[in-house]
């Protein structure tokens, strides 16, 4: 399971209409910073994704390429208002900066406040997206 901050990752990616669907299978999401592209695979029938970022390829984890075309296809949930509030946040710069997904987190939490959005709203809406991840129950692939 990828880290939670993740999940608002991916609604930013969406928002900024950097996933471009290939087909039901496949997509290309492009970093926030606009200089790299990462390739996505999902099988929901053999229940095996695969994605090049750091997340997923070096941690193991479904990274955020592999959550957005899943909410793009209707397979995890997704809120548009969540994803219009994360529009434009550059997500590698503020990874890079901290250092730590949880200050991460809160610098996000603090402008979602500053947007009106309560941030107990939104971690249940991690949490909601973290079960049915959790209950596709996908293996990484080695590659597609």
């Amino acid at each position: 399971m990828p880290p939670r901050i993740k999940i608002l990752e991916a609604l930013g990616a969406i928002a900024d209409g950097r996933v471009r669907v290939v087909s039901d299978r496949e997509a290309i999401v492009v970093s926030s910073e606009g200089d790299r592209s990462y390739r996505v695979y999902v099988d929901l029938e053999k229940r095996v994704a695969y994605s090049d970022d750091n997340g997923t390829r070096y941690r193991g984890y479904v990274g955020y390429p592999i959550a957005a075309f899943l909410m793009l296809r209707g397979v995890l949930p997704f809120r548009r208002d969540l994803a219009e509030a994360l529009r434009g946040i550059r997500w590698r710069q503020l990874n890079e900066k901290y250092k730590s997904y949880s200050a991460v987190e809160e610098v996000i939490f603090r402008e979602l406040r500053s947007r009106s959005i309560d941030p107990e709203e939104v971690i249940k809406y991690m949490e909601e997206v973290m079960r049915s991840l959790s209950s596709l129950g996908l293996r990484r692939s080695s590659s597609t």
